[in-house]
């Protein structure tokens, strides 16, 4: 898997691996002709006394020496940008699937675990490439070629690499393969970490209002004393490679200056040639540790791709159309013919057989219990979801035929958790509308009945500082500031998901008398539990356990359906129903 997206990812930078490829062989060659030279100048200038040797090829040595430290940094130049430039494309890749996914994807994998595979486990398979491009190019040349000029120096000795080599990478093969478990295991309990921090960074006014301080620090600790035990087993892994590895250097070490003194006492072998040996020995050495810390980034980036590519390779369930349709015959119409919903694996569906009409200048509420599917039916309508069964129309067009960007100008969708995002409120309130002016803002603001708060509560007015979420206001302004938003946007169709539940009666009856002048001409769907908010709404369906279970005005119902009856009176007295 990890091949296979590096593969894929690093093809548009073919030509700067190639050119690092390039550099790398000819520092990796300048390396290894280093102690060639070195023998040569103590057999033939030292043991000789010939200064004029020593000086010429020691010149030769010092040029040399600069080709390898200017291949080297052109190396690591070129390495370090095409390690930046995957982890960006791959963030990229990873960001631009996630916002075609529906909100059944997002739930699949959570929020967490979404953002671990963004951040982090990209930025594992970002170091992997940087160290390829800087170390594992390097490594098997330089090992190959240390092999090679070794066996030039003294082929009886070079039969120490025989037992080296091997010993080496049986030792690295079974860390690496303890490893890879464990790297799994990690990356799955920092998800866990995230999560629960996440939540309690959220849910922090929840906690403090229940006490549950205590509780929160035990469930913390015990994440992250689960996280702390699976690093040091790794890290215990990783503790015995260096030991292990510098052993074998040692002995092998002791081992070639134990036979090349006998080979030199005995005329077969010269000081120079002992000493190129030792230098290639460690070059070889040093070529493998640099694979062996290559080896140890593997598994870690290996389980990191297979995160990152089950996120690239999900297919959202909500599909743009091939052929889009563009333009609307008929506008603000919103039609629901026989539309059902089943999530994936469901026993039960959460909506059956729904039909609903709205046109424009006309009020269209949904009330039932909780649990009915009212969130789920509108979310239909802008494709959060996709219907399984039946079909969503808008302007006469099945949604899923639609432009989603159309669909985005035509829709404006009020959610029932309003989410504002850190900036100002005027960039807030421009998001659907980023050409909007300042006098737009005002009068959004001003139906929306929040254009008190922000000129005399807020510090700058259009110009306030939100935080993210909307934190430093609360949850009545945060409403309105969302009702406000899709007001700038000014779509054909509004949809309002229990828009309205923070507001106090007086400010929900007067929001509700602006915005009837405000969306004369558009349809509204509006979605609710307070009674008052959608009593005088037009047409009002009733849903039940997903299913449709009365339709008509609300003196209709009063009459007709005993499942709105008891939603009324659990709200009101019988005479203030009538």
């Amino acid at each position: 898997m990890l091949i296979r997206l590096l593969r894929a990812y690093l093809v548009p930078y073919r030509k700067p691996i190639g050119l690092l490829v390039l550099l790398q062989f000819l520092q990796t060659c300048a390396t290894l002709y280093l102690p060639t030279l070195n023998a040569d100048i103590i057999d033939h200038g030292v043991v000789k006394g010939d200064s004029g040797y020593i000086l010429s090829f020691g010149a030769v040595m010092l040029a040399v020496t600069v080709v390898q430290m200017v291949c080297n940094i052109g190396a690591v130049y070129y390495g370090a940008r095409t390690a930046a430039a995957l982890g960006r494309d791959l963030r990229a890749a990873v960001f631009d699937r996630v916002q075609t996914f529906s909100a059944r994807e997002v739930g699949q994998f959570g929020a967490p675990s979404l953002i671990t595979r963004t951040t982090n486990d990209v930025q594992q398979i970002q170091m992997l490439a940087l160290l390829s491009c800087t170390l594992m190019v390097s490594a098997p040349i330089m090992c190959v070629g240390g092999i090679v000029m070794a066996l030039g120096q003294d082929v009886p000795l070079s039969a120490v690499l025989l037992a080296v080599v091997p010993v080496l990478a049986l030792s690295v093969g079974l860390i690496v393969r303890r490893m890879r478990p464990l790297f799994r295991s990690m990356q799955k309990r920092l998800d866990t970490v995230n999560r629960v921090l996440r939540e309690q960074i959220t849910g922090n006014r929840v906690i403090r209002a229940f006490v549950r301080d205590d509780y929160e620090r035990r469930r913390f600790g015990e994440v992250n004393t689960e996280l702390t035990d699976v690093a040091l087993g790794t890290g215990r892994l990783l503790a015995l490679m260096f030991p292990i590895v510098m052993t074998v250097v040692n002995l092998s070490s002791l081992a070639v200056v134990w036979f090349g003194a006998h080979r030199i006492d005995s005329g077969d072998m010269e000081i120079g040639a002992l000493t190129a040996f030792l230098a290639y020995l460690m070059q070889i050495v040093m070529s493998v540790m640099m694979a062996t810390f290559m080896f140890m980034m593997v598994p870690r980036a290996e389980v990191c791709a297979e995160r990152v590519q089950e996120v690239l390779s999900t297919e959202s369930s909500v599909v743009p159309p091939a052929d889009p349709v563009r333009e609307l015959a008929t506008r603000g119409r919103l039609e629901i013919r026989a539309a059902g919903f089943r999530y994936p694996g469901a026993e039960e569906p959460v909506l059956r057989e729904i039909a609903l009409s709205a046109r424009p200048g006309e009020t269209t509420a949904v009330i039932g219990s909780t649990g009915s599917g009212k969130s789920t039916l509108l979310g239909l309508v802008p494709r959060l979801f996709d219907v399984t069964e039946g079909q969503v129309l808008v302007g006469g067009v099945d949604v899923r035929e639609i432009d989603p960007k159309l669909l985005a100008r035509t829709v404006g969708l009020v959610p029932q958790k309003p989410y504002l995002f850190a900036g100002t409120v005027a960039t807030n309130l421009r998001y659907g509308n980023p050409d909007a002016t300042d006098e737009e803002l005002w009068h959004a603001l001003e139906v929306a009945q929040a254009r008190d708060f922000v000129e005399n509560s807020l510090e700058g007015g259009l110009d306030a500082a939100l935080s993210q979420g909307g934190t430093n206001v609360s949850g009545g302004q945060r409403q309105r500031l969302a009702i406000a938003r899709t007001l700038v946007q000014r779509p054909e169709i509004y949809l309002f998901d229990d828009s309205f539940s923070a507001l106090d009666y007086a400010t929900d009856a007067a929001l509700r008398r602006a915005m009837r002048q405000e969306t004369a001409e558009a349809t509204v769907v509006i979605v609710a539990q307070r009674v008052s908010t959608i009593r005088e709404a037009d047409r009002i369906l009733v849903l039940d356990e997903g299913r449709v279970v009365g339709s008509g005005r609300h003196h209709e119902l009063m009459e007709s359906s005993e499942t709105y009856r008891e939603i009324v009176l659990s709200q009101l007295t019988e005479a203030e129903a009538a």
